[in-house]
């Protein structure tokens, strides 16, 4: 079973906060909101992502890089997966 799949229920809770951190980041800049609030705001979303991020890295990396039945190649294959994601992640 995949990790995303037997975490479903926490990941969607996460992504629910985000979600609902994001929507009143918006109403707030739709009025007059106060620059530390907005600030406030986007880091506890960029805090929530982060954390979302680990959560489902740290998955994939034990369940898919941490197991027995992959060859030499695939792994390395992973590796450079992962590699290409963090990457991008982290422009």
């Amino acid at each position: 079973m995949s990790h995303t799949i037997a975490g479903k229920k926490k990941l969607l809770s996460r992504v629910r906060r985000i979600k609902g951190q994001s929507i009143a980041l918006e109403t707030a800049l739709e009025g007059e909101p106060n620059c530390m609030a907005v600030l406030q705001q986007v880091a506890a979303i960029k805090g929530a992502v982060n954390g979302l991020m680990k959560e489902v890295l740290e998955a994939h990396l034990r369940e898919h890089l941490g197991g027995e039945d992959m060859t030499k190649d695939e792994r390395l294959e992973e590796v450079e997966d992962v590699i290409s994601i963090l990457k991008s992640y982290l422009k």
